[in-house]
Order: C-alpha cells, then sequence, then structure tokens
C-alpha cells in the first residue's frame, strides 16, 4: 500500500501505572507498561501491533482512546492531540474514533435488542431524534456488515445469534457513526477459525467503502501477515522493529521478531522450520533490566546488550529495528569490528 499523510502520529508515548512496594511502605515505583513508543498510521492503512501478553500493545490502544491516561507524548489525530483534549474535542474524537473489541460475548449488552445495541451509539452522541432516520441508519450499518436482510436481526438478542454474527454487530455498532479510525484489539481471536477469514475480509471492504484507518493488535503473527500494511513489534512497553509487514515477516531483523515468526505454523507438514525457543520469562516491568530489555532472553545477547538499550535504525527504507547486530549473520563469533564501529552509537529516530 503507498504511504500517505499520517492520520495519526505518536511520539514518545508513556504510560506508567504508580505501585508501592509493599503495602507498609509509601514509597512508589512503576510499572512501565509503555516506555517511549513512536509510530504513525496512514491514512486508509491497517497498521499492526503484535508481540506477547504484557507487552504494552492493548495499554496503547486504551490510551488513545481515553480510557488509559497517558504519563507524557503526544499523540495527533486531525490536529487534535488525544491525550489533552477538550470537552468539545473528546466529543468530536468519540464520533470519529471507535473500537472492536476482542470478545463479542462480553462486549454487548445482553439485555439489548441489535437494534438498540448499534442505535444507543447515535442516541449517546445526539446525531438524530427521527426514528424514523435512526432505524433507517441501523439496518445500513446492517446491511454494510453482512446481516442481511436487516429485520431479521433487529429484535434478536446477543444469545441468539452466533459468534460471528455477534462480532458482525459489534462493528455494526461502530460503524454507524461512520468513524475514521478504528481500534481492533484481537478482533477474531474469540472466535472459530471458520469464520475468522469472513470478519478479516469484511473489516477489508469496510476500508475499501468507507475509507476507514485500522489500528489493528494481535499476537497472531499469520493474521498479521495476510490483512495489514504494517507491522510493529513490541517488547516489554517499546517497539523494536516496525516495517512493511511482508518485510517484517520475510526478513525479519529483531531476534525476538525471528523467535516469533519461527514458531508461526505452517499449513504444509511437510515444511520444516528451525524453531527459536527463547528461555525464560518476560521480566518484571517494574524492574526492567538495563540495556537492551530483551537482552536477559536473547540468543545472541553480546556483552554490550546487558550496557546501551539501543534505539531503533532504519537499516532498510521504512524498515527499522532497535538492535546494533540487526542484519548480521548472528553467529557465536563476534561481530566483525567494522560492524561493531557501525553499530556502536545507534541513534533513536522516529519511524
Amino acid at each position: 500500500m503507498t504511504r500517505t499523510h499520517p492520520l495519526l502520529e505518536v511520539r514518545d508515548l508513556k504510560v506508567w501505572f504508580p505501585v508501592r512496594k509493599s503495602l507498609l511502605s509509601k514509597a512508589k515505583t512503576y510499572v512501565r507498561a509503555v516506555d517511549g513508543v513512536s509510530f504513525d498510521i496512514g491514512n486508509r492503512e491497517i497498521f499492526c501491533l503484535v508481540g506477547e501478553s504484557g507487552c504494552g500493545k492493548t495499554t496503547i490502544a486504551n490510551t488513545l482512546l481515553g480510557l488509559v491516561n497517558a504519563t507524557s507524548g503526544s499523540a495527533i489525530l486531525n490536529g487534535m492531540n488525544l491525550l489533552k483534549l477538550t470537552k468539545e474535542q473528546r466529543t468530536q474524537f468519540r464520533r470519529n474514533t471507535q473500537m472492536i473489541f476482542q470478545d463479542p460475548y462480553d462486549s454487548l449488552n445482553p439485555h439489548m435488542t441489535v437494534f438498540e445495541i448499534i442505535a444507543e451509539p447515535l442516541e449517546v452522541n445526539n446525531l438524530t431524534n427521527d426514528p424514523e432516520e435512526k432505524e433507517s441508519r441501523v439496518k445500513q450499518s446492517l446491511e454494510a456488515v453482512g446481516l442481511a436482510p436487516p429485520q431479521t436481526f433487529l429484535d434478536h438478542y446477543p444469545h441468539q445469534l452466533s459468534g460471528g454474527q455477534r462480532q458482525r454487530v459489534a462493528i455494526a455498532a461502530a460503524l454507524v457513526l461512520k468513524p475514521s479510525l478504528m481500534v481492533a484489539d484481537e478482533p477474531v481471536s474469540m472466535l472459530d477459525i471458520s469464520v475468522r477469514a469472513g470478519i478479516l475480509k469484511l473489516m477489508l471492504d469496510l476500508r475499501n467503502e468507507f475509507n476507514l484507518t485500522y489500528l489493528f493488535i494481535t499476537h497472531d503473527l499469520a493474521t498479521a501477515r495476510n490483512f495489514v500494511d504494517r507491522i510493529a513489534v513490541m517488547y516489554l512497553g517499546r517497539i523494536v522493529e516496525i516495517g512493511d509487514a511482508k518485510s517484517v515477516i520475510e526478513t525479519p531483523l529483531h531476534p525476538y521478531t525471528k523467535a516469533l515468526i519461527s514458531v508461526v505454523p505452517v499449513p504444509n507438514p511437510k515444511t520444516r522450520k528451525q524453531k527459536t525457543l527463547l528461555a525464560g520469562e518476560i521480566p518484571n516491568p517494574v524492574e526492567i533490566p538495563p540495556g537492551c530489555r530483551f537482552h536477559t532472553r536473547c540468543p545472541v545477547a553480546r556483552e554490550r546488550c546487558s550496557q546501551d538499550e539501543p534505539g531503533l535504525e532504519e537499516l532498510f527504507p521504512g524498515h527499522y529495528v532497535a538492535c546494533p547486530f540487526a542484519g548480521s549473520e548472528w553467529s557465536n563469533e563476534a561481530p566483525t569490528e567494522s560492524h561493531a564501529k557501525q553499530s556502536a552509537a545507534p541513534t533513536i529516530k522516529n519511524p
């Protein structure tokens, strides 16, 4: 996809949660859930955040939506800093940005009909008081997500629908406001394998029809490969690699990305892959290790990795990585002198 002017620009976003070391202690320390993240999303682009549980990807989504307060940084959407919105700006922002939640079983009110669920955003945002117009927009939204004829579903309750139909209703409720940005947090992970492809195709069709932009969050690289335009790989609150989806999947540069991709299942049982199994657990986000925060699990860590924290560098056009040894063969030998000098002072750049 051709890159366009950014719709959303996130710069040096930090989200730290204060915690006490003990019940008797007044001293506070912080869980650095998101610790200096920068990225941008172009208009009509599908931008993906991937990583293990606890890496901070959902915290980013919740912060952008105003559900969690940011510690510092900025997030500019249509000229507005989402982290410092006025009351009037927040009203406009909520119309332009909607979320598709992970679990369609919990995100829909079981006591409301499909009509009430989809009409509620119109009522909350005072977009129409005309019953006929409201019903018309609800029906249009249902038809757009493939629930037709819409009259069949208006009086249904969530428990009367399949998992795929529930997620389509959730998408319809988000779509009824005609947003420009959709935040999709694991939107197919709770669905049967048989219906996942249908929901992803629907999201692609909606992008083309309504000029939508997606922030897509997942841990499933197999899904990301065929659906998104760009991927940012997160580890312990930081982005360690970012680039075009095909480039990141087929030519991973960071050892963490390589490990994630090595365990992705392949459809051909005769195809054998060498898997990289990471040792140990993700470090405590309260006590992040010095240097590269991945070095305690990295299979190719060097001595300097425990001392200097690398920033993102552009190794290929549009492909950034936070590893001074990225692109090397990563043999058991030390890197060459020329490569060591070239990587000695990584520069933090905003992709």
